[in-house]
């Protein structure tokens, strides 16, 4: 059997169309419609609040506190790309810093996800560019421990492959099977519509949940017949 390189460059990406369209919606909203599945813990956030990536994950797995193929990484992802690193969560060092992710907006990338630690946060915040992380630490990385790029990984606990889709914003990150990404797209804008309908008769008063009662009756908090 022939042996993966560590270095994969050609990948299939989700199609320019569905990241598009992915962008419009709320990483929340993504998430009921993949049945829950597929975000990343919290401990991945944005560097702040107002901060929204969307685009074909680019993986990225790195020894902790090793940046090496980081590097590598960054040379090698195309425009709208989202890297999306493993680092195992560690905080103990920061994996990326002002240098790096300023190369990454030059470049055209769309984002960085890193399930590690990064630095230079005031300076990231006027750099315009979207970046979530598990945390911050002024120490430096080593760059000598080889890794892995565009081979499936692990992040925030959850699978990611080469092209799948990243959507992140102030409520946190999921990923979307890419082979199933334009199928969801539909199911998107039905629960979009079934929330402003919701909203809108909340707003005339019904703020009582239908679904409530037949709920309770089936976990046995209430009888059948019962009511609130």
């Amino acid at each position: 059997m022939t042996q993966l390189p560590d270095i994969i460059r050609d990948i299939e990406r989700v199609a320019p169309d569905v990241v598009a369209k992915a962008a419009t919606f709320q990483a929340a909203i993504l998430a009921d419609v993949a049945s829950r599945r597929g975000t990343l813990n919290a401990r991945v956030a944005p560097v702040h609040e107002r901060m929204a990536l969307a685009g074909p994950a680019f993986t990225v797995e790195v020894r902790p506190g090793d940046n090496l193929m980081i590097h590598a990484a960054i040379a090698l992802a195309q425009p709208g790309d989202i890297l999306v690193i493993d680092g195992k969560g560690d905080q103990t060092a920061a994996l990326m810093g002002t240098l790096m992710l300023s190369a990454c907006k030059k470049r055209g990338l769309g984002g960085v996800v890193v399930d590690g630690s990064i630095r230079d946060r005031l300076e990231i915040l006027d750099l315009d560019f979207p970046v979530f992380c598990a945390g911050f630490n002024p120490a430096g990385p080593t760059k000598f421990v080889p890794g892995r790029i565009n081979h499936p990984i692990s992040a925030g606990g959850t699978a990611i492959q080469p092209g799948d889709l990243i959507v992140g914003d102030a409520d946190g990150v999921v990923v979307i099977e890419r082979a199933k990404a334009a199928g969801l797209m539909a199911l998107a804008d039905k629960k979009v519509a079934d929330e402003a309908a919701r909203l809108e008769a909340i707003a005339q008063g019904n703020t009582a949940s239908a679904w409530l009662p037949a709920a309770l009756v089936a976990a046995g908090v209430l009888k059948q017949g019962e009511s609130l």
